[in-house]
């Protein structure tokens, strides 16, 4: 069967609930010692009650582990361009690279969650990793609004997405910050619209932005 396309949207103009954020203690102590950090495949969700004719369960893994490695690359676009700004106190490693020494170690997409953040850390030769998680919903009785979205990127008013971005330290795996962020929104639009809404509200509280 010929690949459906995903083309999730959000709201060109988002309603969004106030950002959570978590930073650790030792965050100060750390940040000092970081150089390089890498951008990991975003783990994506999308719930639906009931699948509509056509589309498979497999199908939909297939497209939420396409919009994780799409996610991964928006975000690493999104730090280069403010990286020529001047704008950071540290580097990130270039996503192909990142992927590739994943896919040499025997970490997929699917697995990559059982492997502990700083074992990754390392297989990677970073310092710290980024990490996030996207979770689409879209409540409905049938299949219809879900196979209108994977066709022809048209989700209902009621689509909500969950996001978070985590940084995780090399030594010890430890959590050292989380941004969570609630959005939704019914006007058409891409996964850009995702992605740019989600950094342009946390990069404002990006811990190692430049004073």
């Amino acid at each position: 069967m010929k690949k459906i396309l995903l083309f999730l949207l959000l709201a060109v103009t988002f309603t969004a609930c106030g950002p959570q954020i978590y930073t650790a203690a030792s965050f100060k102590e750390v940040k000092a010692k970081h150089q390089t950090l890498a951008i990991v495949p975003f783990d994506v969700l999308i719930e639906s009650r009931k699948l509509p004719k056509g589309v498979t369960p497999d199908m939909m893994k297939q497209q939420q582990k396409d919009y994780g490695y799409g996610l991964q690359g928006d975000v690493y676009g999104f730090f280069l361009r403010e990286m020529s700004k001047n704008k950071y106190t540290v580097n990130f490693q270039d996503v192909n690279k990142t992927n590739a020494l994943l896919s040499e170690a025997g970490i997929t997409y699917e697995n990559m969650n059982t492997v502990s953040r700083d074992e990754i850390c390392q297989i990677l030769g970073v310092d710290a990793i980024i990490s996030g998680k996207a979770t689409m919903s879209q409540p409905m009785s049938d299949g219809a609004a879900i196979a209108v979205g994977l066709l022809v990127g048209a989700w209902g008013p009621t689509n909500s997405v969950n996001t978070s971005i985590t940084i995780h330290e090399g030594e010890k795996g430890d959590l050292l910050w989380k941004y969570d962020y609630t959005a939704s929104g019914s006007i058409g639009s891409s996964r850009k619209s995702l992605s740019n809404a989600l950094m342009r509200n946390s990069s404002k509280k990006f811990p190692y932005k430049k004073s």
